[in-house]
This record gives structure tokens, C-alpha cells and sequence, in this order.
């Protein structure tokens, strides 16, 4: 019997750590397993990364583009899962959560992740699609894992709007696999990606341009773009900290991978409608409704999740201009909002278990009675908001500066939604972070290294990003044309 290849067991490894927890009772030796069963998946991840690529198969593919997302959802998988380790211990401690949720919790977990890895690694666009359907509805379970009436209603309206999304992906798929059958003569390989790719100039256009604009619709809504976002503010707030993490983190990109995908065929048929304007227009619509619906959040998660809004919006008005230096400042703007807003939802994770509320008018003097997560919110925030030297003003940089050398009107108001992003991010840091402590203090259990984990890498790429992973990325960049 052959030794399962890296790809496989990216794949498998999540599905089999999420039987066994399903199996298993006891918090401790499920959380440790949690842990084990993410480890194992980042050590396949980065063996996939660099050993030999295998070959692309009917089902399963590894290439340039993949493999960023790959490890990427691998290494947050793992630091998310030692923060949910003492972080649900406290929830179940406390009492909002009993020893049979957190075994569904932790089972839940793992068969995200299986759902997400397959997505990344499918050949096949049927696949794809059921792929993230798997790692949706395991989100939406967890989203209501506290049984509330508010988590029930997020859940609830979570598995409505993505439903409604995943259909309209459903739709938009069968209609590529309509425009790619006549030419490929059988329905199984009008359904692979590699040879979608091969002869996508020979499809019928028209039928492309509208299966585009259903794919948009219906994957833009797991993105969270603008004014298709509802579910997303409600899905941060009521949820366990570690999903939220998730969600921003990992999940948001499942989505934004495929609608890539889907683009990369449009743009090889020169007949067809270019997808770059329909992404430029819902992505800087995202990051300025956003950026202002900030100032009206009294939540902190509620407001972190109109963040994440905000930059899945740059980062797709990025792929949506196109060319090598946009895709590359998209790519590296996606990765460091991956990091930075996980390391911030284990912030916030803290936050609310140290004073009892998310609510941003109950918290304040976080410095003074936190100090180390107080000032670790404060780095994380001035990462996000873009402000140098960390790893988002580079990105953030190179996106503005490409848009302002082609379209200088797009570069102003995407400039201006940043700004004012970043000014009610600073407003409500001050009244967190400083000022007279206010509320509860109460200490806090989970561990502070996954946060301070990512914040340093974020760091570090502001400064210095090593020449293997930019030419890395650079491959990607003309991969997406």
C-alpha cells in the first residue's frame, strides 16, 4: 500500500482528527487532540510546500496559487486552535458551554477544516463548491454553539444568506460547466479546472460573462462584500471568539479563492466580458460602507467584523485591477489581514472574558489593568488601520500607489474609505485602551502566544519579506493574469 501524499493528507488529516473527537469525551483530551490534529495538517501543508508538486489529478491540484492559501489556513488553523484550547476551557469552567458542546466544538473544528483544505485543493469545480458548502454549514453550527437566542438568530441568519449565496455559486457553476461541455465533449472533464483553463478561449462567452455574475454574487456573499454582508456583523458577535478568528482569518478567503478561480477563466476568453470592473466596483463599495459603519459599532466584535469588511473590499477592488503589482498587493494584503485579524479576535477573545461584555462603553483601561493584552490590542489595531512600519501598510501602499498610476479618481476614494477606516479604529482603541479602568477584571486563561505569534510576523513583513516568498507571489501575480 503507497504512503498517502502530502496532498491527501491535508485532506484527510482534518477528517479523521474530526471522527475521532466526535468519539472521544473529556475537554482536555479532545482540546489537545484539537491541537494535534491542526499541527499534524500544518506539517503536511509545509511538506507540500516545499517537496515535489504531484501532478494535477481529476480531482485534486496543487499549484502556485493553492498552496499560498493551503499553508496559510494551516498555520491559523493551528495557532487559532491552542488560543480555543484555554478559551473554551473558560467557557466551559464558567458555564456557558457544557462537556457535550465542546466535544461538538472541537469535532466541528476539525471538519471545517477539512471542508476548507478541499476546497483549496479541488480539480474539480463541482467539488469546489460542495467543498465550501461543508466549511460553511460547520461555521454555522458553531456560530450558534452558546444556544442563545441571539447566537440562534445569527446562526440562523448565517445559514439563510449563505444559502441563498451558495445557490446562486450552484448556479453560476453549472453554468460555466454548460459553456465548457460542447467544447470538451464529456461532463466529467467539463467539470476539471486544468482543462477548463486549457480551453477556456473556445467557450461560449456569453454564457460565461453570466455565469460570472452569479459567481460573484453568490461567493461574494460568503467574502462578505457590501450589500451583501448581513450575516457577517451577527456571526462575529454571537459566535465563540475562536470562530470569529476563523471567519475573518481563513473562512472569508475560501470564498474569495474560488470567485479567483472562476475570474482566471473569464480573463483567458477574449470574448468575454473582463471581470476586473464588476470586482473593483463591490470591493470599494465594501471598504467605504464599511469604513463608516465603524463609527456607528458599540460592540467590539460587531466592529472588527465591519473591518473585515473593509479589507476583504481592498483585497478584492485589488484582483479587481489586475496586472502583477495589484495581484501581488492583493495577495500580501490577504495574508496580512489573516494575521493580523485572527491575532485581534484573540485579543478580543481575552477582552471579553477579562471584563465580563463586549460592549466597547463597559470596557475601558485596558493598558492599566491588562497591560500585556491592552498593548497587544493597541499593535494589533495599528496594524490593521495600516499604519507603518507593519505589514498592511505595505500592501495598502502598493495597492493605492498601482490604482493611482491607472486610475487616479478609484485611487482617491479608495484612499479616503482607508482613512476613515483608520479613524474609527483610533476612536475606539482610545476609549478601550486608556483612559480610567471601567468594568470587571477579571484574569485571563487563554494563551497570549498565537496572538503575539502573528503580530510579529506581521511586523517582520513590514520590514523584510525573504526573496522565496516574493517570487512566490510574484508567480501568483501573473498566474491571475
Amino acid at each position: 500500500m503507497s504512503t498517502p501524499a502530502p496532498v491527501e493528507l491535508v485532506v484527510v488529516l482534518p477528517l479523521v482528527a474530526a471522527a475521532l473527537l466526535a468519539l472521544l469525551p473529556g475537554y482536555r483530551l479532545t482540546a489537545q487532540l484539537n491541537v494535534l490534529g491542526c499541527a499534524a495538517s500544518l506539517a503536511a501543508s509545509v511538506a507540500l510546500l516545499v517537496g515535489q508538486r504531484p501532478p494535477p489529478g481529476d480531482y485534486l491540484l496543487v499549484d502556485d496559487l493553492n498552496i499560498v492559501f493551503i499553508v496559510l489556513t494551516a498555520l491559523i488553523g493551528f495557532t487559532t486552535s491552542v488560543f480555543s484550547a484555554g478559551y473554551i476551557g473558560h467557557e466551559l469552567e464558567t458555564g456557558r458551554l457544557s462537556a457535550v458542546f465542546v466535544r461538538f466544538y472541537h469535532a466541528m473544528y476539525q471538519l471545517m477544516m477539512f471542508g476548507m483544505n478541499l476546497a483549496f485543493v479541488s480539480n474539480n469545480i463541482g467539488l469546489m463548491w460542495v467543498a465550501v458548502e461543508i466549511a460553511t454549514l460547520t461555521t454555522v453550527l458553531m456560530v450558534g454553539l452558546y444556544r442563545t437566542h441571539e447566537a440562534l438568530e445569527a446562526a440562523w441568519k448565517y445559514f439563510i444568506l449563505g444559502s441563498v449565496g451558495i445557490a446562486l455559486a450552484l448556479f453560476g457553476t453549472i453554468l460555466v460547466y454548460m459553456a465548457a461541455q460542447p467544447v470538451l465533449g464529456s461532463f466529467h472533464d467539463a467539470m476539471i479546472f486544468t482543462l477548463l483553463v486549457a480551453r477556456a478561449g473556445s467557450f461560449d462567452p456569453a454564457l460565461l460573462n453570466v455565469a460570472f455574475v452569479f459567481l460573484l454574487l453568490g461567493y461574494g456573499t460568503k467574502v462578505g462584500l457590501a450589500p451583501l454582508h448581513a450575516w457577517l456583523p451577527d456571526a462575529h458577535a454571537e459566535g465563540p471568539t475562536p470562530i470569529s478568528a476563523v471567519l475573518s482569518g481563513l473562512l472569508l478567503n475560501v470564498a474569495l479563492y474560488a470567485l479567483l478561480r472562476f475570474k482566471m477563466l473569464l480573463a483567458l476568453n477574449p470574448a468575454a466580458i473582463a471581470p476586473g470592473p464588476l470586482m473593483v466596483t463591490m470591493g470599494l463599495i465594501s471598504c467605504v460602507f464599511a469604513a463608516f459603519m465603524l463609527y456607528r459599532r458599540r460592540d467590539i466584535k460587531r466592529m472588527f467584523a465591519y473591518s473585515s469588511i473593509e479589507h476583504m473590499g481592498i483585497i478584492v477592488f485589488a484582483f479587481g485591477m489586475g496586472g502583477p503589482l495589484a495581484n501581488f498587493a492583493g495577495l500580501l494584503h490577504m495574508t496580512m489581514h489573516s494575521l493580523t485579524k485572527s491575532a485581534i479576535f484573540f485579543a478580543v477573545g481575552h477582552i471579553a472574558q477579562a471584563k465580563g461584555t463586549q460592549k466597547i462603553a463597559d470596557i475601558s483601561g485596558l493598558t492599566v489593568t491588562h497591560p500585556v493584552l491592552g498593548w497587544g490590542l493597541v499593535l494589533g489595531v495599528v496594524a490593521i488601520a495600516g499604519l507603518p512600519p507593519l505589514g498592511i501598510f505595505m500592501s495598502e501602499f502598493l495597492v493605492v500607489s498601482s490604482t493611482f498610476a491607472r486610475q487616479p479618481w478609484l485611487a482617491v476614494v479608495l484612499a479616503l474609505g482607508i482613512l476613515v477606516a483608520l479613524g474609527g479604529l483610533f476612536l475606539r482603541l482610545n476609549s478601550v485602551a486608556f483612559g480610567d479602568p471601567r468594568g470587571a477584571s477579571e484574569p485571563t486563561r487563554a494563551s497570549y502566544v498565537p496572538m503575539f505569534a502573528h503580530l510579529a510576523i506581521v511586523f517582520v513583513a513590514g520590514i523584510y519579506m525573504p526573496s522565496t516568498l516574493v517570487i512566490g507571489f510574484q508567480n501568483v501575480a501573473r498566474l491571475l493574469g
